[in-house]
Parts: C-alpha cells; sequence; structure tokens
C-alpha cells in the first residue's frame, strides 16, 4: 500500500513515533556505553566484541555466561545490573510504543482509507449512493442483498456511522456527494448509476448536475419530496425521479385494491434468497439468436417480458429472435442474474 507524504509525515508527526526515535537513541546510547565499559573492565583480554555481546546479552536477557570475566570486578558486576535494569526498561519501553503505533487509531484510519480508495478504483459497474439517509439506507441493503457492488458518499458523520455499524466492510467516502472530487474518487468515471437520495431536494437537483457534467453517460435517480421539481430534476440530468410522498400514496391504493399482488411483492422482497425482478440488456455485440436457444428453461430464473424498439412483448415464445438492445425483463435470484449474464456474453 502505497502512503502519501502527507501521510508519512503525519506519522513522523505522532508521538509514538517519536518516542520510538527516543527510545532507539537511548537504547544506542546504553549499547554504546556498555560496550566501552566492559572492553575497559575486561582488559587486556575483552575484544571489542566480546565487549558488544556481553552487551547485548545482559540487555535482551538471554542468560548466557560472562563472556568477560567479572569474578575479579566486583564493580563490572554492578555495572552489569545498572546495564540490565536500564538496558531491559529501554527495550519495555520501545515494545510498548512500537505496540501503540500500530494500534494508533489516526495511524489505523489512514491505512483503511488507502486501502478503501485503492479497492473503489479498481471498481467497474458499480453504484454511487449520494446520502444514506433513511431511504439512501433501504437503497444500499436492497443493492447488499441482490449483491451489487456500489459506494457510499455521505458528508453526515452521524448517518455514515449509523450505517457502518450495521455494514463496517461497505466502501464509503465521508464527502459532499456534490463535491466533484467527491464524485471522483467514488469512481464515478466507471460507474453503472448514481442515486441522488439525500433529504434535500436542492441537494439532489445539485448532485444530479454535478454528475452529469462529469460522467453524461451515466444513468441518476434523484430523490424528491416535491414533485413540482420534477422538471427541474430532468434539467439537471435526472434520468428517472423518486417521490417517496408519491410512491408512498401508490403503495397504500395498491394494498387496498389488489392485496394479493402487494402480499406478493412483499414476499419476494423480503425473500432470503435476494428474488427479484430484474432486467438485462443484450450486448450490442450479439448476434440474433432464438429465444429458446440463448435462454433456456431453468429453476434459477423465470423470463417475463422483452422490451424492445418501444414495445413490450410479454411471454415471448422460444422461437422469438433476440438481438443487440433488446431489454431482458425476468424474476431470479442473484445466483440466476448471473447466470443469464454468463449465457449472453459467452
Amino acid at each position: 500500500m502505497n502512503l502519501g507524504r502527507g501521510d508519512i509525515q503525519k506519522i513522523i508527526r505522532s508521538r509514538h513515533f517519536k518516542g520510538l526515535v527516543y527510545g532507539g537513541t537511548l537504547l544506542s546510547l546504553i549499547t554504546l556505553g556498555g560496550t566501552l565499559g566492559y572492553h575497559t573492565i575486561g582488559q587486556p583480554s575483552a575484544t571489542w566484541i566480546d565487549s558488544f555481546y556481553m552487551t547485548f546479552i545482559t540487555i535482551a536477557s538471554i542468560g548466557f555466561g560472562e563472556i568477560v570475566d567479572l569474578s575479579t570486578h566486583p564493580m563490572g558486576r554492578l555495572f552489569t545490573v545498572f546495564i540490565a535494569v536500564v538496558g531491559i526498561g529501554t527495550l519495555s519501553y520501545l515494545f510498548s510504543t512500537m505496540v501503540a503505533l500500530l494500534i494508533d487509531p489516526d495511524l489505523n484510519a489512514t491505512l483503511r482509507k488507502k486501502r478503501m480508495e485503492k479497492q473503489i478504483a479498481e471498481l467497474k459497474g458499480h453504484y454511487i449512493i449520494c446520502g444514506i439517509g433513511r431511504v439512501g439506507s433501504n437503497v444500499a441493503s436492497e443493492l447488499v442483498k441482490t449483491r451489487r457492488q456500489f459506494v457510499v458518499v455521505e458528508s453526515d458523520r452521524g448517518a455514515l456511522d449509523n450505517w457502518l455499524e450495521h455494514h463496517p466492510h461497505s466502501l464509503h467516502l465521508h464527502n459532499d456527494a456534490a463535491d466533484d472530487e467527491a464524485l471522483h474518487r467514488a469512481g464515478l468515471a466507471a460507474a453503472a448509476g448514481v442515486f441522488a437520495v439525500t433529504g434535500d431536494d436542492s441537494h439532489n437537483l445539485m448532485v444530479a448536475l454535478s454528475v452529469k457534467l462529469l460522467n453524461p453517460k451515466v444513468r441518476v435517480v434523484v430523490r424528491l419530496h416535491d414533485i413540482r421539481n420534477t422538471n427541474k430534476a430532468k434539467r439537471a440530468g435526472a434520468d428517472e425521479i423518486v417521490s417517496p410522498d408519491f410512491t408512498g400514496g401508490m403503495r397504500i391504493a395498491s394494498a387496498m385494491v389488489r392485496p394479493h399482488v402487494v402480499n406478493f411483492m412483499d414476499q419476494m422482497l423480503r425473500s432470503d434468497d435476494g428474488l427479484r425482478v430484474e432486467e438485462l440488456l443484450v450486448p450490442a455485440d450479439f448476434a440474433s439468436t432464438p429465444l429458446g436457444s440463448i435462454v433456456p428453461k431453468s429453476k434459477d430464473y423465470l423470463l417475463m417480458a422483452t422490451h424492445e424498439r418501444g414495445q413490450w412483448v410479454f411471454n415471448p415464445p422460444d422461437d422469438h429472435p433476440i438481438h443487440a438492445g433488446v431489454t431482458l425483463v425476468f424474476m431470479a435470484s442473484p445466483d440466476g442474474r448471473a447466470h443469464l449474464e454468463r449465457l449472453l456474453t459467452a
């Protein structure tokens, strides 16, 4: 993992790193003093290597015998006691300081941030969720259940922490989603879509506008409280507009007039298998092929319709031709969706 110059300077300025420097310097002085002392005490037989080795095994408390003969030097043994006390204490200090540096929250946060930025940079075809409040967290939960990759961009630390408490491994940025730099860091250039779902309509419009200026091809879904802002959102570049109030009203009406349909959809959304109604666009280089040949019957998915040339074809027969640009609408689990993707790209 590559650390920037600022990250390295931050580590160097930390008190734990300074403690390592002070401890290392003190240990070097103790080793030097011990070597000189033993060389002087053990003259003329003690060599410099013997003196250094005697100092090392004393500080390290290895417990070997006296390399430098101190049997006739009582003061030499007191010198050994002094070197042992000071040296072992310094080693203990160095060890505790090293552990403190390794578990330092700031350092770990820096390393995690670098690791996450690297993971985000490698994403392709992912989604960016701008705002992880009540609506955004439900959007993210749906992407988790259907095994889709996404990056959360949230400026509110409290809302972000609340999401990370339950999904600690989520890729995220603590930034304003309307900021161009934040969108770049979230991988907008390679993203499949952006959800502008903060609690502020004007901020969502700004996010949509920023996204379209940076990457006009990416799909943007915008959340609006006030349905009167629909035209503004479309001019800002929104591909789809969702009003929780309007959608909630439709859901309430459906629960009354078509309760079984609503119950079916609810059960599907609550399924632990991640069963969903999905769509898949046939690739541009795909040669026209009968439906039955390329999408055989399977328990992993159920083809419901195709959308082609602006028209819907419901329950198409096996001989119906499938060609580039056709959208398949089907019910499938995440594994079933992946299986169909492989069939169309094989």
